[in-house]
Parts: structure tokens; sequence; C-alpha cells
């Protein structure tokens, strides 16, 4: 049976098997946590998990993924190019999740938070690219895209690493006139 994802009743049962999957996280460690734990706190059987998630790694990804995509507003970025305003918003976006995180994800899924940050940020990089500068290679674009993304995540690590005592924004301030000239795009 193909799922709708417009069918009411897959969405709300999707929605309670994530939610019930982040009020364990916020008890237990994410090795911990069992599919019998999750159909139990969501009060379904296991073959309704398994109709919406291949797996608990398949449920983790898409739980973070949704988070990350709640939390950098996708939809302001589709409708917006890349400037100053919009970088600024993405790196405060991503410090923000990562600190909801570090609490609930623990060692051993630091590289799948940084694959998921890094390929949304990727896509939205790219599009407002695509959208400012229309007569560029597409191939350009993408590699833009991947090396803004990667250097973003990694300004995001660097601040909640070695320098809180600045906001987000102060610390990624400082970066904007050098990416922005850069890209030779300017806001």
């Amino acid at each position: 049976m193909a799922k709708s994802n417009t069918d009411l009743r897959v969405i709300r049962t999707r929605k309670l098997i994530m939610d019930s999957f982040i009020e364990l996280s916020s008890k237990k460690e994410f090795k911990d946590i069992t599919v019998k734990d999750i159909t139990t706190e969501a009060m379904i059987n296991r073959a309704t998990f398994y109709y919406h998630f291949e797996d608990i790694y398949d449920l983790l990804e898409k739980v973070l993924s949704e988070v990350l995509s709640i939390n950098l507003d996708v939809e302001h970025f589709d409708e917006n190019g890349l400037s100053e305003k919009s970088i600024i918003k993405i790196f405060v976006a991503i410090t923000n999740f990562q600190d909801s995180l570090s609490n609930r994800c623990h060692r051993g899924y630091e590289e799948t938070i940084a694959r998921i940050i890094r390929d949304q940020i990727e896509v939205i990089f790219y599009k407002m690219l695509s959208k400012q500068l229309t007569n560029e290679d597409d191939e350009s674009l993408k590699i833009t895209a991947i090396m803004l993304s990667w250097g973003i995540y990694g300004a995001s690590l660097e601040w909640r690493r070695h320098h809180q005592q600045k906001s987000a924004e102060e610390f990624i301030q400082a970066a904007i006139p050098y990416i922005m000239a850069g890209i030779n795009i300017h806001s």
C-alpha cells in the first residue's frame, strides 16, 4: 500500500510516532531507545511503526530533519535571495538547533546530525544562489552551495566550542563582508 502524504490519519500517526520519539529522547539516550519503547509511548503496533519508518535510524533522521527545517524556516529562504541577513539567520538557526540537541543527542550520532544540517543548508544556499545568479553555470552554483554549507556548519561548531561569550549573530557578523564579497553579491 502506498503512503499518502495528504491522508490526515497518516500525517497524524507519523507525527505521533515522531513526538513519542522526541519525548523518549528527553529521558533516555538514543542508543537505549527501542522500537518497542516508541510503539508503547505512541500506543501503536510495530507494523504501524514500520509502515512509516524503515527503522529507528530512519526515524532519527526524519525527526532531526523536520526539527531543523522548522528552525530554519525553509519557506522564508525559498522566497528570498542570498543576503547578509539570510546568512546570519541560517547561522543563528543552526546554532539554536545544535543547542536544542545538546541534551538529547549523544556521541556517535554527530556525523548524522552534521550531514543533516549540511544537506539542508546546501539545498537552501543552492536555491538562493540559483535565484540570484541565473546566468551562472549550475555546477558552479552547486559547488558554491556545498562550500557555503560546510563553512557555515564548521563556523557553528567553532562558535559552540570556543566563542559563546559572543552571540551567534555577533560571531558570524565579522565574516559576512568577506562571504558576500567572495560570492560577489551585495545586499
